[in-house]
C-alpha cells in the first residue's frame, strides 16, 4: 500500500508542478500582450475631445453640463481657439490625427472648424443659435439646438397669460423672418395671432415699436441683433410696460429688467443635453441619422412687480413651474 501511494503522491505533484508552470507561461504571455497592445476600451476610458470657440462663461458652463454627465471614465481633452477660425482649424487637424472618439464643439468657430477639418470623427456641437442657418449638416456632424421650440413658448405663454390673443414681435427681415413665419405658424393652435413689424435698422424702432404697440396685447422678443442693442433694450421694455403691454423675452436678464416673463434655457442643461445624444454615437450610432434634439428643461424667470402693475394674477398652480422671480 505504501508504495502505490508513494508513486501516486509524486504524480499528483509532477502534475501540479506542470498545471503551475502553464499557469505562470499564460499570465506572463497575457502580460507581454498588454504592454505591447494596452486596452483602449471603455475601461481605459472613452476619449473626448472639446473644442471652444471662446472662453464664454456660457460655453463654460455647458461644457461642464457635459462633463458632469458624462461616464466617468470619460477622458477629455480640451482646445480654445480663441475666437480665430484659423486657428481652430489648425487645432482641429491636431484632434484629427489623435485617438478621439468623439468631438464636442461648443460655439460657431468650433463647430466650421471642425466640419472643415474633421471629416472621420463624429462631431457633436452645440451653443450655437441656427447650426440649418450655417449649413452644419455633414454626415457626421450633429447636436443640440440653443433654442426653444416656438410651440412650446406659446404653450407657456398661453399659460400664464389666458386673456391674451395678440402677440408683435419686431424682427430685422433678413435675420429672423424665419422665426416669425414660423411662429406665426404655430399661434393659431394656442389662440393667439402673430404679428410682425419689420426693423432694418435701429432707427425704425420707434415708429415700428409704437404700431405694435398700439395693435398688440403681448410683445414677445426675439434673438435679433438689430432690433436688441444696448440702447433700445431699455426703451422697449419701459416704453411696452407704460402701455401696459407685457413683455415676454428670452433671458432672465429681460425680466429683471422689467420684462414680465422670459424662457430660457439653462446652459449646463444643454451640456447635460448633449451627453444623450454623445452615448448613442459612441455606442455605433450614425450621426448622420440622430436629428439636432431641443433641450427639454425650460427656465422660467417671472417679474411679479411688473405683474403687479400690469394686474396680471400668476395662477398658483403655474408658480411651481417658475424657477426665478423678481
Amino acid at each position: 500500500m505504501y508504495i502505490p501511494t508513494l508513486i501516486h503522491t509524486r504524480i499528483t505533484q509532477q502534475a501540479y508542478g506542470l498545471h503551475f508552470i502553464r499557469t505562470c507561461l499564460l499570465m506572463f504571455t497575457l502580460l507581454i500582450l498588454l504592454c505591447v497592445f494596452p486596452n483602449r476600451g471603455i475601461s481605459a476610458g472613452i476619449e473626448i475631445t472639446i473644442l471652444k470657440s471662446s472662453d464664454l462663461l456660457a460655453y463654460n458652463e455647458a461644457v461642464e453640463g457635459f462633463k458632469s454627465a458624462s461616464p466617468g471614465t470619460a477622458i477629455f481633452t480640451e482646445y480654445d481657439l480663441r475666437g480665430d477660425l484659423e486657428n481652430g482649424k489648425q487645432l482641429a487637424r491636431r484632434i484629427r490625427a489623435s485617438d478621439a472618439s468623439l468631438v464636442v464643439a461648443v460655439g460657431l468657430k468650433a463647430a466650421l472648424a471642425a466640419q472643415l477639418e474633421i471629416l472621420d470623427i463624429p462631431i457633436l456641437y452645440m451653443m450655437i443659435l441656427d447650426p440649418l442657418k450655417h449649413h452644419l449638416t455633414a454626415a457626421n456632424m450633429t447636436g443640440v439646438l440653443l433654442e426653444i421650440p416656438s410651440d412650446r413658448q406659446l404653450k407657456i405663454m398661453r399659460s400664464f397669460l389666458p386673456a391674451r390673443h395678440r402677440i408683435g414681435l419686431l424682427y430685422d427681415p433678413e435675420k429672423t423672418s424665419a422665426r416669425l413665419k414660423e411662429a406665426e405658424g404655430r399661434a393659431p393652435a394656442q389662440d393667439f395671432h402673430v404679428q410682425g413689424f419689420p426693423v432694418t435698422n435701429e432707427k425704425d424702432i420707434p415708429q415700428q415699436l409704437r404700431t405694435l404697440l398700439l395693435e398688440s396685447d403681448v410683445l414677445w422678443l426675439i434673438p435679433d441683433s438689430t432690433v436688441l442693442t444696448d440702447e433700445s433694450i431699455p426703451f422697449i421694455l419701459e416704453s411696452a410696460v407704460a402701455r401696459h403691454v407685457p413683455v415676454v423675452g428670452f433671458s432672465r436678464e429681460f425680466t429683471r429688467l422689467g420684462a414680465l416673463l422670459s424662457l430660457s434655457l439653462d446652459y449646463g442643461e444643454v451640456g447635460r443635453e448633449a451627453v444623450l445624444l454623445a452615448r448613442r454615437i459612441l455606442n455605433g450610432e450614425s450621426p448622420q441619422l440622430l436629428k439636432p434634439i431641443s433641450v427639454q428643461r425650460i427656465r422660467i424667470t417671472v417679474n411679479q412687480k411688473t405683474a403687479r402693475y400690469l394686474g396680471i394674477v400668476i395662477p398658483k398652480e403655474l408658480e411651481t413651474l417658475v424657477d426665478e422671480t423678481y
